[in-house]
């Protein structure tokens, strides 16, 4: 298993050195490649987390390791999956690198024993936490492309904007896939919550239970319902969006490792991170 998740890693570093070559020499055959060897890592990776599945009859999510590689998974399936529908490859720059970093993460953290928890034996946690990770994949995504439209307006607005203005898509194209990120995600989201309250109902026997892991989904979750209903009611594109979309993602990351490392509740316990 340590042989599989070092290749995981050098593949995917791999990956990202070829889309960040490709983000500053701009040759067109590197995305292809980089394409092709993130798809080699993703492939690999699913065999890992497929075989840990069957190992423990559960999701890989009952520690720090697993929930880690689980996320650097998903965001590695979500950019394959919409890479070519919205033509955005120099997001590989952000997407596999980032993807490098938490399984480098996974792989220094200790494995603590997993031990199978009655907890755990649902197919709504299945769902749950699949339709979760999904939704928390295209708003890192969303994150990211928040990121490249900032650092694209700044270009336009310098007097040399030469790098960047050439290596970037239009401010209009990189706003409309980020929105396009985020109402994915967000919808992802919606369905995650919805399950985990089911989900919660039939462990804890009610819906809510002030669990800090409950209430910072709902606080992110607000977030980007905020940032939706601004752009429909009062018109937010652009600057304002790409801000909005990257404290989106900060709380994301704060609801996912903040809270479990922070404050106690029914997540830890059946975590045990």
């Amino acid at each position: 298993m340590t042989a599989a998740l070092i290749l995981i890693i050098l593949l995917y570093m791999l990956s990202s050195a070829a889309y960040i070559l490709y983000f500053a020499a701009q040759n067109k055959f590197l995305p292809p490649v980089a394409y092709g060897i993130l798809m080699a890592g993703f492939l690999l990776h699913s065999g890992v987390i497929g075989y840990q599945y069957v190992q423990f009859g559960q999701i890989p999510v009952q520690n720090l390791h697993q929930t880690l590689s689980f996320a650097a998974w998903a965001l590695a399936g979500v950019y394959l999956l919409i890479r070519y529908r919205f033509h955005l490859k120099i997001l590989g720059a952000y997407t596999a690198p980032l993807a490098t970093l938490i399984m480098v993460a996974a792989f220094c953290i200790p494995q603590t024993p997993v031990v199978p928890s009655k907890v755990l034996n649902s197919v709504w946690i299945v769902v749950h936490v699949g339709i979760i990770f999904i939704g928390e994949a295209a708003l890192a995504l969303a994150g990211g492309t928040g990121v490249l439209y900032l650092l694209q307006e700044r270009a336009i607005k310098t007097k040399n904007p030469r790098f960047f203005f050439k290596r970037l898509p239009s401010l209009a194209f990189l706003d409309s896939t980020g929105y396009a990120f985020i109402i994915t995600g967000f919808t992802f989201l919606t369905i995650g919550l919805i399950t985990g309250f089911i989900y919660a109902e039939k462990v804890w026997g009610k819906l809510w239970s002030w669990d800090p892991k409950e209430i910072w989904s709902v606080i992110t979750w607000l977030i980007y319902a905020a940032l939706l209903h601004e752009r429909l009611v009062a018109g937010w594109r652009g600057r304002r969006a790409a801000i909005m979309a990257i404290i989106g993602f900060a709380a994301l990351i704060f609801t996912f490792l903040g809270v479990n490392f922070l404050l106690e509740g029914h997540h830890n316990e059946f975590t045990r991170w």
